[in-house]
């Protein structure tokens, strides 16, 4: 039985959602601000967590982070405001997922059993432990370890996970949708141009470390999408 740690200020918000998920077969524990959120997270070690946004004491973004490094967790947002700029905040920060209040719980439930469907079957498919090494570019799939020239590189898990997709599959042209679908999963339904927006993040990361600039790089392909190119990757 998967555990679902429930986050809301909101007593009825975390009444409702815990008869649902556990109508649905899931275990439930609920906190109702951010140090709570902490306390139980480090007590349960659930296997998902439904976050609110603004909560007191230490608020969602800042219980995400907190969260974040220490564990890939999935985590879905809850936020009362729809602004594309703080979705993409709440993906920047590491979570899976968000929703908008109000919502239909049984949407809810279905995202949440997709994210813990598709985690699963990434957890139960072999480790890579290959190694990239692409001009003074090179991630360690084994270690999670991403270097430019020596130095180290501090990557969201987003960010990570779209520059390992790009280096094993280098000189092949994706699609925004391509991608979203590959990172994110069919079920995102997040604006497409948010891939814009980690593209160019993960350039301004990448050639801060380097001044040789034809090493390698991310390349728009104009109305088509993004490659990786570079030296010996084929």
């Amino acid at each position: 039985m998967k555990t679902v740690l429930v986050v809301d200020d909101d007593p009825n918000i975390c009444r409702i959602t815990k008869l649902y998920l556990e109508k649905s077969g899931y275990s439930v524990e609920t906190a109702h601000d951010g140090d709570q959120a902490l306390a139980q997270f480090d007590k349960l070690s659930p296997d998902f967590i439904v976050l609110d946004l603004m909560l007191p004491k230490r608020d969602g973004w800042a219980v995400c982070q907190k969260i974040r490094a220490m564990s890939d967790v999935p985590i879905l947002m809850l936020t009362a405001r729809g602004q594309v700029e703080e979705r993409i905040e709440g993906l920047q920060m590491g979570a899976d997922d968000y929703l908008i209040k109000p919502f239909d719980p049984n949407e809810l439930v279905a995202r949440i059993t997709t994210i813990l469907r598709r985690t699963t079957l990434r957890s139960d498919a072999p480790v890579p432990t290959n190694l990239y090494e692409i001009g003074s570019l090179r991630l360690d799939a084994g270690s999670h370890e991403v270097t430019v020239e020596g130095h180290y590189v501090a990557l969201p898990k987003k960010e990570y996970e779209l520059l390992l997709f790009f280096l094993r599959n280098p000189n092949q042209v994706f699609t925004r949708e391509e991608l979203i679908a590959k990172i994110w999963g069919w079920d995102f339904e997040g604006e497409d141009r948010v891939v814009d927006l980690y593209i160019k993040r993960l350039r301004q990361k990448l050639s801060a470390l380097t001044q040789r600039r034809d090493d390698w790089s991310i390349r728009t392909v104009w109305g088509v999408g993004y490659k990786f190119e570079g030296p010996g990757a084929c």
